[in-house]
């Protein structure tokens, strides 16, 4: 019974400190107005079909990134640094797209659909999923969780399953969020809207920017550890 308990602990413990790193790094919130923004014109079925696969994308990539992202990384011989510099020019690259573009998306229901939902699902990966939603500081936070590896096959047991159901659990936030990402925009009006989805992108900007700045500087240390120490001055007798 002991064994079971302690099972039942580690896994707690495990699905909780995962769920407590990535999910503050995704901000489903915060990226609900980005979502609104580039689902402008599609109705409302398409747009709950769009953010239910975004969620399934989502749990991909935790899920992959948290069980093969350090593989993946040691095969193609990257570093998590480098991911991040290239990752965080692609997300700076759509903050600046999206803090330049015109209007504030319009509430649901008040506009009429721009795009054919089938051309509209052609987003669900690129840009929705990746990097709006799962960004490159997201995707390193989840491949560092999946370093920590556990003893023995029970406790390899848990944390598989911590990782299955803590990637759950986040997609669905995603999900739940997402699709009432219209309530958002109907609940605070278009003017203000407008400043929200402003903010949102300079956010998510920043968060570009500060995701350059995490790798460039681990790169910096990586290249000052490589260089040879300097040579020690001869005695002078």
């Amino acid at each position: 019974m002991g064994v079971h308990r302690a099972d039942l602990n580690d896994f707690v413990g495990a699905t909780l400190l995962i769920v407590g790193a990535v999910l503050p790094v995704i901000n489903p919130v915060g990226g609900a107005p980005l979502f609104l923004d580039m689902t402008d014109g599609l109705d409302p079925a398409t747009r709950n079909k769009l953010a239910a696969r975004v969620a399934t994308y989502s749990f991909v990539l935790l899920l992959g990134s948290m069980l093969l992202g350090s593989f993946v990384l040691r095969f193609f011989d990257l570093s998590l640094p480098v991911v991040q510099v290239a990752g965080g020019a692609v997300v700076c690259a759509l903050g600046w797209k999206l803090f330049n573009r015109g209007d504030a998306p319009q509430p649901a229901g008040t506009g009429t659909a721009l795009r054919p939902p089938r051309d509209a699902m052609e987003m669900a990966l690129y840009p929705l999923t990746l990097p709006l939603t799962v960004d490159p500081g997201s995707i390193s936070v989840a491949i560092t969780m999946g370093v920590n590896h556990a003893h023995g096959i029970r406790g390899a047991l848990m944390r598989l399953l911590a990782t299955v159901v803590s990637s759950g659990m986040i997609a669905a936030l995603i999900l739940l969020t997402y699709r009432n990402a219209w309530r958002l925009g109907r609940w605070v009006g278009q003017r203000w809207m407008a400043i929200v989805f402003r903010l949102s992108a300079f956010i998510a900007l920043c968060i570009g920017v500060q995701i350059v700045w995490n790798g460039a500087r681990a790169l910096t240390a990586e290249i000052r550890l490589l260089q040879p120490a300097p040579v020690a001055s001869s005695l002078v007798h």
